[in-house]
């Protein structure tokens, strides 16, 4: 496959507007690219109507890598903000310019270019590679949760996770969890002159407002490479209007675990809070939770790693970075599945992701493809 091609993959990738939503287009255009291959099996797993995972494997039998991409990107925000059509991508300077081209669409297409290189080659492969094309990453990964509960990832020998690590500079091994909550406050309205008739849903929220960071101010070990836990309130809402006592509130918090704390630790301690306040006159407040994520441990010295390691560089000439992230990935659900696995994360996109003129630089992108073409098979071979 020429360079010309490779590019080309990836902006037909990004001209498909997967913005949370209509990932089955995108399904559609990478399962095209499959099809002229016999020795491919390509399966479908719907999640909701125009919204698709993909699943792509190639080889005979052996061990299984798992390659994984979401099809999704963000909003692109304003669109004067961009100094061109965010999903009409052009290039500049030896950077492609849309949105996706750092997350992850760029990632995505290197897998996909690099697994068509394989079966280009007619050659024998010391294993299998499955492709496992997300939906809903942005959201909750709940594409990946949705694949591993249908068994798509069990026993894998690894897996690669292909999100944007610093131009492909940093090779990834362990990740923050994820919390996101929301704690909704039901009250009674009433006329703002008459108070004593309604209950304050705001006031009440507030309760939990001013104690939960004390609640969790105990929790102070750091991880040597991912650092402490992070909380914050990001987003309050409530009220129907000034003049009246608010009937409904709500708040919805972000928290950023380490391998040290499981999440259980925090559902536990957001419970307890709310169950105690609960016991004050009027107060009723609840939980929810939006698909949180454990963090990822990982192993630094696991087989996965020393081989990307090696390959990387023989590749470049260069040491790779081997650290963490403070994100979280579809990993922290494939890792669930039947089997005992690593994962690493390693991508082409830039440090631009989910910003205005988002950009990879194309010679990165290249350099990923034949680096994805290279370790799949020294690391399938190593495995066999």
């Amino acid at each position: 496959m020429n360079e010309q091609k490779k590019i080309e993959i990836l902006q037909n990738l990004i001209k498909i507007k997967t913005v949370n939503d209509n990932e089955a287009q995108a399904a559609d255009y990478l399962a095209s690219l499959f099809e002229p291959y016999t020795a491919v099996k390509i399966e479908r797993l719907t999640y909701a109507p125009g919204r698709d995972n993909l699943i792509v494997t190639i080889g005979e039998s052996g061990p299984l890598l798992g390659f994984s991409g979401h099809m999704d990107v963000v909003a692109p925000g304003d669109p004067a903000a961009w100094d061109s059509d965010p999903f009409e991508p052009v290039i500049r300077q030896q950077r492609l310019y849309g949105r996706g081209a750092a997350d992850m669409k760029s990632g995505l297409a290197a897998l996909v270019a690099a697994m068509l290189e394989l079966l280009e080659s007619n050659r024998s492969l010391p294993g299998r590679i499955r492709l496992l094309a997300t939906v809903g990453e942005e959201t909750g990964e709940y594409g990946a949760a949705q694949l591993t509960k249908a068994g798509y990832a069990d026993n894998l020998a690894g897996l690669l996770i292909a999100e944007p690590t610093s131009n492909l500079n940093n090779l990834i091994y362990t990740a923050r969890g994820v919390i996101d909550y929301k704690i909704t406050s039901i009250g009674k309205t009433a006329h703002a002159a008459r108070p004593q008739f309604g209950i304050n849903a705001i006031d009440n929220l507030m309760l939990f407002y001013q104690q939960i960071k004390p609640r969790l101010a105990d929790l102070t070990k750091t991880d040597p490479v991912l650092g402490g836990i992070t909380h914050n309130i990001t987003k309050i809402a409530g009220g129907e209007q000034v003049n009246s006592i608010p009937s409904y509130a709500e708040l919805m918090g972000n928290i950023r675990t380490i391998p040290a704390y499981p999440n259980q630790i925090f559902y536990d301690r957001i419970a307890g809070l709310v169950a105690e306040l609960n016991q004050q006159p009027d107060v009723k407040l609840a939980v929810e939770y939006s698909f949180p994520e454990e963090a990822i441990p990982g192993d630094p010295a696991s087989p996965i790693i020393k081989c990307a390691q090696r390959v990387y560089q023989q590749l470049l000439g260069k040491k790779i970075k081997v650290t963490g992230s403070s994100g979280a990935n579809d990993g922290a659900e494939f890792l669930q599945a039947k089997g005992s696995f690593n994962s690493i994360e390693i991508g082409p996109g830039s440090d631009s992701s989910h910003q205005s003129n988002e950009y990879v630089e194309l010679p990165t992108y290249l350099q990923a493809i034949e680096f994805y073409e290279k370790f799949a098979l020294a690391f399938l071979q190593e495995q066999h």
